[in-house]
């Protein structure tokens, strides 16, 4: 009943259903409908339960189709021959006509904020777009933002449409391939069932680092430690894809000791078929599924039984529904839980949430999380309202969704360049800080990521309660070429 809704349904319990009532509703009034999905849920098994109930009366839109096929959609489009379309964040940028219902789906993903200039965000575009127009926009999500649930009214969807018990192990140990790991894959393998293993990092090693000095191995063009991958023997930074051969002794000391940090995808599949070696699995990461056609073919696959696990990051997460999956393992998620943004419980409990998921779709289901943090995930993974509840007085009243934030990045080839530029707009900002009580220069300096691509970064983070100051911050950093993002997800 409302112009704007949030859907907080568990894994498994129904939303979909929602959606598909909803939008035939709309469709039969003549309307256009847009089905906003993460890219990577946009899969053949979504595509199939599209066509099961809308025929091809319908448009797939994302970033992996062809020139062609984008052709044949606009036409089909603009003729109004289709009136619903299931797209990436993009979507929104359709020629809609007699667009009636936006619905997000899994609202809480990353995915929806553009890294690239403009930073906008599709779920607040398509709220937006139902405030100045004859718009219903309903959010959905097992796992809702702190902001959506504070702002939007919601319904809680409880329980699961197919019976299913799940059962959550917990493994104190180091992220690596422990003996409680292993003793449930076993388990899962031998009984002829599937299992998902997720690992936030991909390569064989997150990076090198020298024993000798301490020191990392560090892109040339980036201030960050570059992944090495073992069997090419070669290193790339995954922030601006600079590749080269993996040295053996250290820069900085000449030490020949060099040590490999912090497991990935790659070295975590090779452990798993030397432990396996009967096992078929495979990697399901942005290194192993660059193209569309390897996505489908790999859950293909997975779905038919010929792969027996899938090893990847986050990209496992997201919305596929698999029945003979009865394993789910979480590993490498404290270095998630730790990490310096206000968002960080939030992130990683929907993460692991989302994967624990894939596991006991019907009937019994096992997660192993293993995590020194053993407390948090025992305290909220079973029960994400009761996180919401202590996030939200936790974050109160700094952080969002009691106050917005605005980080402005200024980068330049010269250290003392972009230095300069950033004292000139702080200067400025002071100004306006004088006329505009509520607004708060929370800090400025050098980026986490101090160099990128080449380039010298140096950041401003402004805090108001209210929109209207924040804009006028961002005028003016955007006048001095200033990177300007407003609600920032990104902090380094």
């Amino acid at each position: 009943s409302h112009k704007t809704s949030l859907i907080f349904g568990d894994t498994g319990s129904g939303k979909s259903e929602i959606y598909f009532s909803l939008i035939h509703k709309y469709l039969l009034a003549g309307k256009q409908v847009l089905l906003l999905m993460p890219e990577i849920s946009l899969t053949p098994q979504m595509t199939k339960r599209l066509k099961n109930y809308f025929g091809e009366k319908f448009g797939v839109w994302h970033s992996k189709i062809t020139p062609k096929k984008r052709g044949e959609i606009l036409q089909k489009f603009q003729s109004r021959e289709i009136n619903l379309i299931a797209g990436a964040r993009s979507a929104l940028f359709l020629p809609f006509s007699e667009l009636g219902l936006i619905i997000v789906d899994e609202e809480h993903d990353d995915s929806y904020k553009s890294a690239q200039n403009p930073h906008y965000n599709a779920r607040d575009l398509a709220i937006f777009l139902a405030s100045k127009f004859d718009v219903k926009v309903v959010l959905g999500s097992a796992t809702p933002s702190v902001v959506s649930f504070k702002k939007q009214p919601h319904f809680r969807l409880r329980g699961t449409f197919f019976k299913s018990e799940k059962k959550f192990i917990y493994d104190e140990s180091e992220t690596g391939l422990s003996d409680v790991i292993l003793g449930e894959l076993a388990a899962s393998f031998a009984s002829g069932k599937q299992a998902v293993v997720f690992l936030p990092t991909r390569a064989n090693f997150r990076y090198l680092s020298c024993r000798e000095c301490g020191s990392t191995i560090k892109c040339p063009f980036c201030s960050v430690g570059m992944s090495f991958y073992k069997k090419r023997n070669l290193l790339k930074c995954q922030y601006c894809g600079f590749t080269t051969v993996a040295t053996c002794s250290c820069e900085k000391c000449g030490s020949e000791m060099i040590e490999a940090k912090k497991i990935g995808t790659d070295e975590l599949t090779d452990a798993l078929h030397l432990a396996f070696p009967a096992a078929r699995i495979e990697k399901f990461d942005r290194d192993e599924i660059t193209t569309q056609n390897k996505l489908e073919k790999t859950l293909k696959a997975f779905n038919a039984g010929e792969i027996d696990a899938l090893v990847g990051t986050q990209m496992l997460s997201k919305g596929h529904d698999y029945h003979n999956v009865d394993l789910a393992v979480i590993m490498g998620v404290d270095e998630l839980l730790n990490f310096p943004d206000f968002r960080a419980r939030e992130r990683t409990l929907a993460l692991a949430m989302q994967v624990a998921g894939r596991a006991g779709r019907s009937g019994e289901g096992r997660v192993v999380v293993q995590s020194r943090q053993r407390e948090f995930f025992e305290n909220f993974i079973s029960d994400y309202d009761a996180f919401l509840a202590e996030e939200i007085l936790a974050r109160e009243p700094i952080y969002p969704p009691f106050a917005r934030l605005l980080r402005v990045v200024v980068s330049e080839k010269s250290e003392h360049a972009a230095k300069q530029r950033l004292e000139i707009c702080v200067a400025e900002l002071e100004n306006l800080r004088m006329a505009e009580s509520s607004l708060e220069i929370v800090g400025h300096g050098k980026c986490a990521i101090e160099i990128m691509g080449g380039k010298y970064r140096f950041e401003i983070l402004l805090r108001c309660t209210s929109h209207a100051p924040l804009i006028k911050a961002a005028r003016i950093c955007a006048v001095q070429g200033f990177d300007v993002d407003m609600d920032p997800i990104n902090f380094s």
